[in-house]
């Protein structure tokens, strides 16, 4: 029995929805139902209702599911805790985290903590939130750091876990001052100059938020670049590459300085709210105490 296949169908199990399930676990379709129909046949009986549209777990599939995801945790758990043993480690505090919310927001508070915590070791992981979701189901990490946004819907059960909702962000769509000064750019509708548009890869969180801010609305956006990380398309904004819809957290200082300027008005702002997820009762003194201070 593959390990794999357990987290198949805990994402399955989840989204009910095997294209879906599929993306996310970052293989094809048929090879996703290959996997399933594998797992289904090594217990001997069905666990997922195809007749019935959507898709829906059987008796078993509902009673299996607690067990898969308790299995996956107890055994990445246990993996880190023997890794820390043989390598003489002190136990690390763990976060899994979008890149663009490690950078700009966790590493300052990290610093902060530091202060009051001389002996803290952290240890961050950056990932896509399909990952970052993963490594917390699975017990891989103490803490989930990521946005969540009104329209878009959560990929982790998040009645499984205590949640403390610690900021508000938005994403902002901005251009370089002096591109969009020298070639008119504008999102009021009065200007329909294109405007190179730089986008996250649609299939990221950001970029769902980015298409539903974006919604119906006939805005004179020129595709030009795509990429899943924040910083790379700040970096190609501030280069006066285009427009781009960036965390504030991310653009603060340029903002301020002048280097970016917003455009179009408030109602083409994105509100996300910065959560953070954790099982407190699996976590440690050190734990505690970081999740008390955010």
């Amino acid at each position: 029995m593959d390990l794999n296949w357990l987290r198949d169908f805990i994402c399955l199990g989840r989204t009910l929805n095997f294209t879906r399930a599929a993306d996310e676990r970052n293989i094809t379709q048929s090879a996703f139902s290959r996997r399933i129909k594998s797992l289904e046949n090594w217990l001997g009986t069905p666990l997922i209702d195809r007749a019935h549209y959507p898709v829906r777990l059987t008796p078993s599939g509902e009673q299996f599911l607690d067990v898969a995801r308790d299995t996956v945790a107890q055994l990445t758990e246990t993996r880190q805790l023997i890794r820390q043993q043989v390598r003489g480690q002190s136990t690390f505090q763990r976060f899994a985290v979008l890149h663009t919310i490690s950078v700009n927001f966790l590493a300052p508070r990290i610093a902060e903590f530091e202060k009051t915590m001389p002996d803290l070791r952290t240890r961050v992981f950056s990932d896509s939130l399909t990952n970052c979701c993963q490594l917390l189901t699975e017990g891989a990490c103490e803490f989930l750091l990521y946005y969540r946004h009104a329209d878009v819907a959560p990929i982790i059960d998040e009645t499984r876990f205590k949640r403390k909702d610690i900021a508000v962000e938005r994403l902002l769509p901005v251009a370089q001052s002096r591109a969009a000064a020298q070639h008119g750019w504008s999102l009021t509708g009065l200007n329909d100059t294109p405007i190179p548009y730089l986008s996250y890869e649609p299939s990221t969180f950001l970029g769902t938020v980015v298409d539903h801010t974006i919604g119906d609305r006939k805005l004179p956006l020129d595709l030009r670049y795509m990429d899943a990380l924040a910083e790379a398309l700040k970096r190609r904004t501030l280069a006066g590459g285009g427009l781009a819809w960036l965390p504030e957290f991310a653009i603060r200082e340029e903002l301020e300085s002048g280097a970016l300027v917003q455009i179009g008005s408030s109602r083409l702002e994105a509100v996300l709210t910065l959560s953070l997820f954790c099982s407190p009762e699996k976590l440690d003194e050190t734990g505690l105490a970081i999740w008390d201070s955010f």
